[in-house]
C-alpha cells in the first residue's frame, strides 16, 4: 500500500513546478508583498477578538487572492475552487496543504472592507515608493488614454432608464432589487471603423457603432517603463478628456505629454500651459477639411509613441480579461484598481529581468 503523501512529496512538486517557470513564483520574487501590510491592516476594521471567534485570515494572504483574481479573470467562486485545486497559487497566497482555505463569501467581504475603507489609492501610493526606492522612476513623459470596461447590462424600462440618468431610484424598486442593479455604469456607443474594401479605384472605409454598457478606465503611463502611474474610473458615457488634469503626473522627469485627439480641447490645452508640460496630442481633422502636411506627419509620429498605452489596454482586457461584474461604481474602482495593480507587478516582473533601471 502506498503511503500517505509527506512533506518531501509536496517539496518535489513545487520544485517541479518551479522548474517549469512559475510566472506566479516570479511574481513573488519581484514584488514583496508585506511592504502593503500596514496600508491593509488600516484599511480592515477587525476587533481584538476578546469575545473569542475564529481568527481572520492573514490580510496579506487574502491581497494576493485578490491579486491572482485580477490576473486570471476570477470570480469568488472560482478563486475558492482554484485555490483549493492548484499548488502554484496555494504557494503564491502561502497556504499549505493543511491550512483552510478562504470561502467566497470571505473574499468578497475582504473586497468590500478594502472599497469601504478607500483603501486602492493608499495601495497605490506605497507601489509608488517601492517604484522609486527601485529605481523605477517615472521617466520619458507620459501617455494617457481610456478604454470602456464592460459590465452586465441591465434589463430596463425606457422609463426606468430615464430616472437613473437623473440620479434617481424607479419607483417600486424592492431592497433586494436596488442590491442588484448598477445604476451607476452607462450606455455609450464605441466607434471605430471597419477593414476598407475595395470599391472600383477607391477604398471605401465603413463608420462602427458598438453599444456598450458599462465603465470607462483613464490611465496615465510612464513612456519609459510603461507603468500606470495614475488612474481613475468614471461611467462609459463620460468624455475621454474630463479627466485628463487628474491622470497627469507631476513626478514625470520629462514634460511631454502623448493623448490621442479626443484630448485636444482648450481646456485641456490651458491645463498643460499652466503646469508647463509641452502638449504631444494629436490633432484633430477639421470638419470638411484635411489635416495640413505638417500636422498629418506630427500625428504619426505622435500615435507611434501613443500606441505604447494600447499595450496595457490590451494586457488587461485579452490576457486578464478585465469585465466588471460588481454593483456601483465604488466596486468597479475596487476592480479595476486592482487590476491595475496586477498589471504593475507583472509589468514589474518583467522589467526586474532586463537591464538595470536607468
Amino acid at each position: 500500500m502506498a503511503g500517505q503523501p509527506g512533506f518531501f512529496d509536496v517539496d518535489e512538486r513545487y520544485a517541479a513546478l518551479s522548474a517549469a517557470g512559475d510566472p506566479l513564483e516570479r511574481l513573488s520574487a519581484a514584488v514583496d508583498f508585506e511592504i502593503f501590510r500596514p496600508v491593509l491592516d488600516a484599511a480592515l476594521a477587525r476587533s481584538d477578538r476578546s469575545r473569542g471567534g475564529r481568527p481572520p485570515y492573514d490580510a496579506v494572504l487574502m491581497f494576493r487572492i485578490l491579486v491572482l483574481q485580477a490576473l486570471y479573470s476570477l470570480s469568488d467562486e472560482q478563486a475558492e475552487f482554484q485555490l483549493r485545486d492548484r499548488l502554484s497559487f496555494m504557494r503564491f497566497v502561502g497556504l499549505a496543504l493543511h491550512q483552510a482555505v478562504p470561502d467566497a463569501k470571505t473574499i468578497w467581504l475582504y473586497r468590500e472592507q478594502l472599497k469601504q475603507a478607500g483603501a486602492m489609492e493608499g495601495l497605490f501610493r506605497r507601489f509608488e515608493e517601492v517604484l522609486a526606492a527601485k529605481g523605477f522612476l517615472a521617466m520619458g513623459g507620459q501617455i494617457i488614454d481610456a478604454t470602456i470596461i464592460a459590465a452586465p447590462r441591465q434589463k430596463l424600462t425606457i422609463e426606468e432608464k430615464a430616472t437613473i440618468r437623473e440620479g434617481g431610484t424607479p419607483e417600486g424598486w424592492s431592497r433586494a432589487k436596488r442590491a442588484q442593479k448598477d445604476r451607476d455604469a452607462r450606455w455609450t456607443l464605441k466607434r471605430g471603423k471597419a477593414k476598407p474594401k475595395p470599391e472600383g479605384n477607391q477604398r471605401q472605409v465603413i463608420q462602427i457603432a458598438v453599444p456598450i454598457f458599462g465603465y470607462k478606465s483613464h490611465i496615465g503611463i510612464d513612456r519609459r517603463h510603461g507603468l500606470i502611474r495614475r488612474w481613475t474610473v468614471t461611467d462609459a458615457a463620460q468624455h475621454d478628456s474630463r479627466s485628463f488634469p487628474a491622470l497627469l503626473d507631476a513626478e514625470n522627469t520629462a514634460s511631454r505629454v502623448w493623448a490621442d485627439t479626443a484630448y485636444r480641447t482648450k481646456r485641456n490645452l490651458e491645463v498643460l500651459e499652466q503646469r508647463g508640460l509641452s502638449e504631444r496630442i494629436q490633432f484633430r481633422r477639421p470638419p470638411w477639411r484635411q489635416l495640413s502636411e505638417q500636422q498629418a506627419k506630427a500625428n504619426a509620429s505622435r500615435a507611434r509613441i501613443r500606441s505604447g498605452i494600447e499595450h496595457v489596454f490590451a494586457a488587461q482586457k485579452h490576457r486578464m480579461r478585465l469585465f466588471v461584474c460588481t454593483i456601483g461604481i465604488a466596486r468597479a474602482q475596487v476592480k479595476i484598481g486592482m487590476a491595475n495593480l496586477a498589471y504593475n507587478f507583472a509589468r514589474l516582473a518583467w522589467l526586474s529581468t532586463r537591464a538595470a533601471p536607468a
